[in-house]
């Protein structure tokens, strides 16, 4: 049987203001954007390192998937959690949860969590595998 994934094209996530998204993603966390359209509500982001883009949008009545502001379980990559969460403040970006030690089986790695202005919320981490 072949792989049913083979890969990961892109992440999206469902956002209320597309300026306010727009203005946050690029200028706090600094992500290069690919693709602005107003009128469609959609902005399309480079992730560094990654052929995986970061797309947002405004949710649809009829579409499914999660409401904007429910969004959480995507981690990001950082060697210092800590400085990027203290940039991240410095920008003007909410923090969540300060960096935090976080043991697993095969060791202890460093998170810490930030959220855009609809609430969504990420985790910075420096693991690498």
């Amino acid at each position: 049987m072949s792989d049913v994934v083979t890969g990961l094209h892109s992440v999206t996530i469902h956002i209320r203001d597309p300026l306010l998204a727009r203005s946050f993603y690029r200028d706090v966390l600094r992500l290069k954007e690919l693709l602005f359209d107003e009128r469609a509500a959609r902005i399309v982001f480079a992730l560094p390192d990654s052929t995986t883009l970061l797309t947002m949008h405004v949710m649809r009545p009829e579409e499914g998937g999660r409401e904007p502001g429910t969004v959480s379980g995507i981690v990001f990559r950082h060697p210092d959690p800590a400085a990027a969460v203290a940039e991240i403040a410095r920008r003007g970006g909410t923090i969540t949860m300060p960096a935090t030690p976080f043991e697993t089986s095969i060791g202890t790695f460093v998170r810490a969590g930030f959220a855009d202005p609809d609430g969504n919320e990420f985790l910075i981490s420096n693991r690498t595998d």
